[in-house]
């Protein structure tokens, strides 16, 4: 009302404010107004989360209220409240002036809008104290911006094309009559991976400590600066505009990132005797010029930020005292409680100096020596030349790089000029009658073994075998499968092993790959690889789509046919290099490929001897040989104890999966060495602690292929004292282990480290360029020497990728696995995680790429993603999500999956979710399906389109004990288990069977879980075997499934 007619909106809103205006004779506020910005996809894609005060990601984030403005009304000064102003160089009216500008502009953003228009933006310097990873982030200036009279209330809209009218009201008075302020910000925008690394929880940037003897004190440590360095730092300053104190800030903020891996460090600066006030400096990829004008910006803060105090609260803001301070100034040096280092730029006997003072139960004397040294090679960097970029700058001395390069890796040893089938031929020599193998009771002596490998290779021989050609042995774990891993090597072949259980279209990969058109096989062995061949004589053809043919049709040799044929048995004595290939695995792919890894006998002979050593295998030792042959540690459990007159007992995949059957072989067969993974340790130990048994013999188990927690370790000595525990790390494309951790007993520290490297083994810890982080620091994990393999198979794209030729030792080779780690001062080898998105399961490493692929094939599925639920060492699966066809239920998923991957890359669980979450960049959103399936998994069913989510649920008695059973193995909640549920659909594998075996001590087997799948069926036969009429507590599996029995008895392990 009373508005003229085509006026509307803002201009309306600015005729009532003049009009208020000459009624009351005095300035009118302002109005205010949230502007509502459509910036979901523009600023997550710059790698920004829209945030709400209180933290939480906002539910509809297509409009947030990033900021809040005051626009002044018509006639007044057209300033916008909290709006930087961006000035032109031209307008700088001094030199300082026109770098801070120079400094502003290098840290713009630029994010797409719609319309080809550009936002520019700026992470927001925090309030002091404020966490380095809460930046907001700020306009600066919007491009094709429409032009408009001051005041006439047309505002950009960032979502669209063009600008459109914004109705302004003025802000209506507080109820309670309290002037009107500006308000908090509603929603921030935050960056979500600043990249680099995590910053400490308290604020403050850490460093890793570095002490082998951990003494409580304050030491102090000098280090001359080098002669006439002083007078070039104030050279080098007035040449850039900047006092010299922000040359030292730039040096020590770039050690600071070395050492923790954060390109964003946040230090004290001592400013004035007791004032340190947190100086935020960001080291991100750029020359030495940026960084020490970054650092002089961060300089000219200090004078308006407040100095931490005690009553910060940790996690928001530095807490009262920093870890590292720098005081360029020569106030100190001072360390206040809770600070680890101060470094002090100063004077001694009127000579430069850096005095570091620094707790003694932090550093050593060595170690604050080598940090000094950073900060002076950092100078020497920005004066020699301040347009070269830092973060190529190597800080580490040649010396450090000496030691890290040579005093870290393994013991060098001598290795036999013999392969090792000549080495296993001198034993058959010197003690032919010696029991070499055993498998069900059947033992073959070394000259039973030989001779059997020497007719093999013959008949391979005669198959036209030639030097390196690849065999693939199609063959169960049996004595002679061990004959013929012999016979390849003997042959000078190299040795391929295939699961026969594999999926057709697996192997047909797998050999077509590799090129392969020999076989060793048996009987009953080759029904898969006729179904992945149907064109080779004698195949079944019974399958639809089937691979290709490989360039030759497949040999296939019957290898108990060969051996026991009668043939000449003697030792062949065909010259084999060192630099031959001996075997190749393949693993899984990111590309839905699987990628075989090349190894050479000489890679393989060293890692044997290691294990010989490092694990006391002797003539009288027996090794047990439970892996899968496409796992590679199965080859040094099969040959190992045969280089040095030792038996190897293979044990079939039936007792493996009974852990009682298990340990009772181990006892009776005097087992000395045993290998698992630690989730089938988790179950090994629950057996021991529910059934304790002596084991005498055992004098080392081995664990390996995932991380092992402390918890296990403790539970282990627990059990068994007088075994030793060794943590193994290695890869398949560096001949398998390259550490071992040997333990006597439990860490004390809680710390279960990758141990040390092995014979001939050298492990760099480096950064992307390939230079040796400093000791301590986080960096990717690299070998080098004679384990690293020759590389991928047919494959010379991933091979070059990964293997590298080694830059600090000419004419070897490196590899890069994507682990990473850092060095204990013990000399220890910490593993900190990956790189990428490879995880393990069960021990076998899965890339999230390969699934995915196998999920595409499947007809009727449109898209797919796959995610990883469960700690490390706590249950993890694959749990697939996947959209399209709305009749392809997760079992009929789940059975088709098994056609085509291994039986560990198959989901636990198969969802489907139309349509995928996806991210403002249009990515699969990963995170939100993660939660999804944690919280499916946890009982919260809203949205589970499993076929069977709407079942009944268990009856009252056995059925709901039994529930309870299954969720305790399975990681689940007994809520979400129905009673038509099958234990393997849920999710359960042979591992989570044995465990729920002895968790119920053996009223259930894994053939009964096979035979009576369902929970119904398994608690009625449970009922009649052990009868239903018991008292509550008294059943057996109220007995083994309560949640009152110590936490070291509660089933946590790994599934696959």
């Amino acid at each position: 009302m009373g508005v003229r007619r085509g006026r509307r909106g803002a201009a309306a809103v600015h005729d009532r404010l003049l009009r208020a205006r000459r009624a009351t004779r005095h300035p009118v506020r302002p109005a205010r107004v949230a502007v509502l910005l459509d910036l979901r996809r523009a600023v997550l894609a710059a790698r920004a989360v829209l945030e709400g005060p209180l933290g939480g990601v906002s539910p509809h984030p297509e409009r947030h209220p990033l900021q809040e403005r005051r626009l002044a009304p018509p006639g007044s000064p057209c300033r916008q409240g909290r709006l930087r102003r961006r000035l032109q160089p031209a307008r700088a009216g001094h030199g300082d002036h026109r770098r801070r500008l120079h400094a502003q502009r290098r840290q713009r953003h630029p994010v797409p809008l719609a319309g080809g228009r550009c936002l520019q933006v700026r992470a927001e310097r925090g309030r002091p104290g404020e966490h380095p990873e809460r930046r907001r982030l700020r306009p600066l200036r919007r491009g094709n911006r429409c032009a408009r009279a001051p005041g006439d209330g047309l505002l950009p809209d960032e979502g669209r094309d063009g600008a459109r009218r914004q109705p302004m009201g003025r802000e209506p008075r507080p109820a309670d009559g309290t002037p009107r302020g500006r308000r908090q910000v509603p929603m921030t925008a935050t960056r979500d991976a600043l990249p680099g690394g995590t910053p400490s929880t308290t604020g403050w940037t850490t460093i890793p400590r570095w002490t082998t003897a951990s003494v409580p004190g304050v030491d102090d440590r000098v280090s001359a600066l080098p002669d006439g360095m002083t007078p070039m730092l104030g050279e080098r300053a007035r040449e850039l505009g900047v006092p010299v104190s922000a040359l030292h800030l730039a040096a020590h903020a770039k050690v600071l990132a070395a050492l923790s891996g954060d390109r964003v460090v946040t230090t004290a600066r001592l400013t004035a005797p007791g004032r340190y006030p947190p100086c935020r400096v960001t080291a991100a990829p750029g020359t030495w010029r940026d960084l020490v004008h970054a650092a002089a910006h961060e300089e000219e803060l200090l004078g308006g930020r407040e100095d931490p105090r005690a009553d910060d609260p940790p996690g928001t803001s530095p807490r009262s005292h920093p870890y590292v301070l720098l005081d360029p100034d020569g106030y100190g040096p001072v360390l206040p409680s809770g600070a680890i280092l101060c470094v002090t730029v100063t004077e001694d006997a009127g000579r430069p100096v850096l005095r570091s003072r620094f707790r003694t139960d932090a550093f050593d004397g060595d170690a604050v020596a080598r940090i000094a040294g950073y900060h002076v090679t950092a100078l020497r960097g920005l004066l020699d030349d301040p347009d070269a970029p830092h973060d190529t700058q190597r800080l580490l001395s040649d010396a450090e790089i000496r030691f890290q390069v040579d005093g870290l890796a393994g013991p060098p040893a001598p290795l036999p000029d013999l392969r090792f089938h000549e080495l296993f031929e001198e034993r058959v020599r010197r003690h032919p009658d010696r029991v070499a193998a055993v498998h069900r009771g059947r033992r073959w002596t070394y000259r039973d073994l030989n001779q059997r490998a020497n007719r093999l290779a013959r008949a391979l021989l005669a198959r036209g075998l030639r030097r390196e050609e690849t065999v693939a042995a199609v063959l169960p774990r049996d004595l002679y499968w061990m004959a013929g891993v012999l016979a390849v090597l003997k042959a000078g072949g190299s040795y391929l092993p295939v699961d026969p259980d594999y999926p057709p279209d697996r192997i047909a990969a797998i050999l077509n790959r590799a090129e392969c058109r020999l076989v060793l096989s048996e009987p009953g062995s080759t029904g898969n690889l006729d179904r992945a061949f149907p064109s080779e004589p004698g195949s079944t053809g019974d399958v639809d789509r089937a691979a290709p043919p490989p360039r030759s049709p497949l040999v296939v040799l019957d290898a108990p046919s060969a051996a026991e044929g009668g043939g000449d048995g003697s030792d062949l004595g065909i010259p084999v290099p060192a630099d031959a290939l001996a075997y190749i695995f393949f693993t899984s792919g990111s590309t839905g490929e699987p990628k075989g890894a090349m190894v050479e006998h000489a890679g393989m002979l060293n890692h044997l001897l290691a294990k010989t050593e490092d694990l006391r295998i002797g003539a009288g030792s027996v090794v047990a040989q439970t892996a899968s042959q496409c796992f590679d540690i199965s080859v040094w459990q099969l040959l190992a104890s045969t280089l040095v007159g030792g038996r190897t007992l293979l044990v079939e995949q039936e007792t493996v999966l009974d852990v009682h059957r298990l340990l009772e072989l181990v006892a009776q067969e005097q087992v000395t060495v045993l290998q698992v993974v630690p989730s089938y340790l988790d179950v090994l130990v629950s057996a021991l602690e529910r059934a304790p048994r002596p084991l005498p013999a055992l004098r080392y188990l081995s664990v390996t292929g995932e991380a092992l927690r402390p918890e296990l370790v403790r539970r282990w000595f627990r059990v068994q004292p007088g075994s030793r525990l060794v943590n193994a790390y290695g890869l398949t494309e560096t001949s398998d282990d390259t550490n071992h951790d040997v333990m006597h007993r439990a860490p004390e520290d809680g710390r279960v480290t990758l141990g040390r490297p092995v014979r001939n083994v050298r492990v760099y810890v480096v950064d992307d360029g390939l230079i040796p982080v400093p000791l301590g620091a986080t960096g990717t994990v690299a070998f080098s020497g004679i384990c690293v393999g020759r590389g991928y198979v047919n494959d010379p794209e991933r091979t070059a990728e990964c293997y590298r030729p080694d830059p600090h030792r000419p004419g070897e080779r490196l590899y890069l696995g994507g682990d990473l780690g850092r060095w204990l001062p013990d000399g220890r080898l910490e593993f900190l995680g990956r790189r990428d998105a490879q995880v393990k399961i069960r021990g076998f490493r899965v890339e999230i790429g390969d699934v995915e692929a196998a999920l595409l094939r499947v007809p009727g599925v449109r898209d797919a993603a796959v995610v990883v639920t469960g700690r490390t060492g706590h249950g993890r699966n694959l749990v697939a999500f996947h959209s399209g066809d709305p009749e392809l239920g997760s079992d009929r998923l789940r059975h088709l999956l098994g056609d085509l991957l291994p039986a560990y890359l198959v989901p636990a669980r198969c969802h489907r979710q139309d349509p995928l979450p996806l991210t403002p960049n249009g990515k699969v959103d990963r995170k939100a399906l993660g939660a999804l399936a944690e919280a499916w998994a946890q009982g919260d069913t809203r949205g589970d389109t499993r076929d069977d989510a709407g079942g009944d649920a268990p009856r009252p008695g056995t059925e709901e004990r039994l529930a309870r059973a299954w969720a305790a193995v399975l990681g689940t909640d007994p809520a979400t288990i129905r009673r038509g549920d099958r234990f393997f659909d849920l999710g359960g594998t042979s591992l989570t069977a044995v465990q729920l075996a002895v968790a119920l001590d053996r009223v259930v087997s894994l053939r009964d879980l096979t035979a009576s799948p369902t929970l119904a069926d398994l608690a009625a036969l449970i009922d009649a075997r052990t009868g239903d009429d018991r008292p509550a507590g008294h059943h057996p599996i109220d007995a083994r499934t309560s949640d009152d029995r110590p936490a070291g008895h509660r089933i946590d392990a790994e599934t696959t």
